[in-house]
């Protein structure tokens, strides 16, 4: 029989009691999560990641994943001998690819997913914005300056698409049965082509029509750094916008940033930039005064 005055387990009661009023206050509530990255890639993080979401939801937390898989559609495209062409980051995608993007989204890493969470005791609905009417697209273009004329011009980045309406019913439904939504970033346009949505654009839109609580994006730094590389805790978009002017904030971080603040300005209470590959991130950005990432909210 264990000793009930044995400080380590004086400490786990500790950490339940101080956990508790982050429980009460998010009881109810919609934390969607975007997963990718190094994190996706690590059988042991994958394995804490699905840990995570699962206590989310047996603590009366409704999560919903949002997938990307970038690195997994370049391996099967290279395997498959097709070169890949990128403008400002997304991945022109032809008809071939769109494909591909949607074979291995939602199928191989969508499954997979659902397959590490039912491991750690949860149950899970794979889906993608085709299913339930969830996700409509539009196509997106892009402008590109040509460096020799400096005269922009419009690139057609092919079937990459963005949100351009959400019904969220499907998940409501799938929350409300006790399971966990896998939204794969594929969805259909008006006229009826499937496009490739960046996964952090998909999670950022899903997270603000239906109004979460929080916005995660698991990334591979350990949030927003300042010029001497300390973590900023607390940003709102008017610092953000004063820290991408004088360069603090450059290269990837700035489209994150910017789903961020699309998103808490369109209904999501806050947006967290948090390291996927620190074990139990999420956990200790919720459940400690702390917080682990990098918070973001509205003016």
């Amino acid at each position: 029989m264990s000793n009930p005055h044995d400080p380590a387990l004086l400490a786990r009661a500790a950490t339940l009691v101080d956990a508790l009023p982050y429980m009460q206050r998010y009881a109810g509530r919609t934390f969607v999560v975007k997963y990718g990255g190094h994190a996706m890639g690590d059988p042991e993080l994958a394995n804490d990641f699905a840990e995570d979401v699962v206590l989310l939801k047996a603590v009366g937390i409704n999560p919903v994943v949002v997938h990307g898989g970038g690195p997994q559609i370049g391996a099967m495209l290279k395997t498959m001998g097709v070169e890949s062409r990128f403008v400002d980051g997304l991945r022109v995608t032809d008809a071939q690819t769109a494909q591909v993007a949607e074979m291995v989204l939602s199928g191989a890493i969508n499954k997979e997913i659902v397959g590490w969470i039912a491991r750690a005791g949860g149950k899970a609905m794979g889906l993608s914005g085709k299913d339930g009417g969830l996700v409509t697209a539009r196509k997106v273009t892009r402008a590109s300056k040509d460096p020799d004329s400096n005269i922009e011009k419009v690139v057609d980045l092919g079937f990459v698409g963005e949100p351009d309406r959400i019904d969220t019913s499907v998940i409501e439904t799938i929350s409300a049965a006790g399971m966990i939504p896998v939204i794969a970033p594929i969805a259909p346009g008006e006229d009826g082509q499937t496009y490739n949505i960046n996964a952090d654009t998909m999670a950022g839109a899903i997270a603000a029509a239906l109004n979460a609580a929080r916005l995660f994006l698991l990334t591979d730094v350990s949030g927003v750094l300042d010029k001497q590389g300390e973590l900023l805790t607390d940003l709102r978009p008017s610092d953000i916008s004063r820290l991408q002017q004088d360069g603090t904030i450059s290269g990837g971080m700035i489209p994150k940033l910017e789903t961020c603040v699309h998103a808490v300005e369109a209904g999501c209470e806050a947006a967290v930039v948090l390291d996927g590959r620190v074990s139990h991130a999420m956990l200790l950005e919720i459940f400690t005064q702390e917080g682990a990432g990098t918070l973001i909210r509205a003016d």
